[in-house]
């Protein structure tokens, strides 16, 4: 009975540490770094066996852990420094925490306080961000690089708040179907917020071009395919006005397509134009050790010989391409993205039906596979580490109530709970 009131109390505070960390993600890398060793110490003293091995036979907790393994694996073929190993893999440590998280949350009913904490923090930063536009007084604010971006970047702050966006946008419509005007309008102001936060402050151009599929996919799950009509006709029609009302989102979604048409040659570095020429020359490498590839930590290596002699983007070197598939394919080739692309499949299929966490889940899952299309967001920081809690907290949560009660109850009971 002791050991048992101890478990539970360690329980407790590995899922508030869990809370802690959705506070601190939109807003400090190193005070993530420490609460998350604090909830693996806490977590290790409740850990059993048996609970953990049921979660890494699932294909959701256990295809991240057989990524990591090849990843491990990766280093007995390649030719890459120590360091240049070590480091590639410590990218993909985080995928080890899904089943952690997932066998903690079959357990724990508190995934709607997470969901809170981290859309409260990322409200506070929405606010801050707005700050020197609603004071010109505090114009003078040193926000980093960019203006309206507070902490972090602007990548990373306009894909934090398209996921609170269309979680809020979900609860908006929810409440206002079950008769909840006063939580509908709160959701819908806040949904407003971070929509005109992003495209006419402060955006990723990869948040932009996802902002009309994750309407269609909304309309799709609250309405079915009547619902992509709508959300089509309608989502056109906001389109057209923010495209007439926001030079800052023109100028960036027009630059795309500028800096795309660039030679790579040219000395002028340009974001889109970096990508093309990352991308040309890893499908190049991926041809070259197209079933386990070069192993893991070699795509500097790789890029650095192909660079030489080269002018412009063509001559830059990186240990990141820009896109996740990519990463993994030059490193493990098409066996390793096959995994990679199985476990994105297995946790788009942990959160289908209805219900505020499927939801909630399906829009983390569904922007990290498409931003991983321009991006490596699987391998970083913040985005990573989103993806990580978003599937193991509310996939662990998912589970629980589909083993303990009918797929009637559990919806009622998200919509009593989730509709924020």
């Amino acid at each position: 009975m002791i050991v048992d009131g101890r478990r539970q109390t360690l329980g407790r505070v590995a899922d508030a540490l869990v809370a802690a960390i959705a506070v601190s993600l939109p807003w400090s890398t190193s005070v993530t770094s420490i609460l998350i060793v604090l909830w693996l110490v806490a977590l290790a003293l409740t850990l059993q066996w048996p609970d953990l091995r049921h979660e890494l036979a699932t294909l959701a907790g256990g295809l991240p852990v057989l990524l990591w393994l090849m990843m491990l694996v990766g280093n007995l073929w390649s030719d890459a420094s120590f360091w240049q190993r070590l480091d590639s893999l410590s990218d993909y440590h985080k995928l080890l925490a899904i089943p952690l998280l997932m066998m903690q949350f079959r357990r724990s009913p508190h995934a709607q306080r997470i969901i809170i904490a981290f859309l409260l923090a990322s409200v506070v930063l929405l606010l801050v961000s707005w700050l020197p536009t609603i004071f010109p007084n505090l114009a003078g604010l040193a926000w980093r690089k960019w203006p309206g971006v507070p902490v972090k970047d602007y990548l990373t702050q306009s894909g934090i708040f398209q996921l609170c966006a269309f979680g809020l946008a979900y609860g908006a419509i929810t409440a206002w179907r079950h008769g909840h005007p006063v939580q509908a309008s709160l959701c819908g102001i806040l949904t407003l917020l971070f929509v005109v936060n992003i495209v006419y402050l402060a955006s990723g151009r990869t948040s932009l071009v996802l902002m009309p599929i994750f309407v269609l996919l909304l309309g799709f799950q609250l309405f079915g395919w009547r619902g992509v009509v709508v959300a089509f006709v309608a989502g056109m029609l906001l389109a057209g006005i923010v495209w007439s009302s926001s030079n800052y989102m023109r100028n960036r979604l027009i630059s795309l397509i500028t800096e795309a048409q660039q030679d790579p040659r040219n000395v002028e570095l340009t974001s889109a134009g970096l990508r093309l020429e990352f991308y040309r020359k890893s499908l190049g490498l991926v041809a070259q050790a197209p079933i386990l590839g070069h192993g893991t930590g070699t795509i500097q290596t790789r890029f650095e010989t192909l660079s030489v002699g080269q002018t412009g983007a063509a001559g830059l070197p990186t240990a990141n391409p820009h896109q996740q598939t990519l990463a993994i394919a030059i490193q493990l080739g098409i066996t390793g993205t096959a995994v990679l692309w199985t476990m994105w499949i297995a946790h788009l299929l942990l959160f289908r039906g209805a219900g505020a966490i499927a939801w909630f889940g399906l829009v983390i899952v569904s922007q990290n596979i498409l931003s991983s299309l321009f991006n490596s967001h699987l391998s970083d920081f913040t985005q990573g580490w989103i993806y990580v809690f978003g599937v193991g907290v509310l996939g662990g949560t998912l589970l629980r109530r589909r083993s303990v009660r009918p797929s009637s109850v559990a919806f009622a009971d998200q919509q009593r709970h989730l509709v924020l």
